[in-house]
């Protein structure tokens, strides 16, 4: 997890801010299964 992202999150705990926490979250499961999936696709040629 990228620096950036846990300052973040560690703020936006702090905070108590659900709807920060929420977004970030999406995000991070966002960005993790991205990659993911090309590498998958980079296998196979059409």
């Amino acid at each position: 997890m990228p620096q950036w992202l846990c300052n973040q999150l560690m703020s936006a705990f702090q905070k108590k801010d659900r709807r920060q926490i929420r977004l970030l979250n999406d995000c991070w499961f966002y960005y993790r299964v991205k990659p993911e999936k090309s590498k998958e696709n980079a296998g196979i040629t059409p």
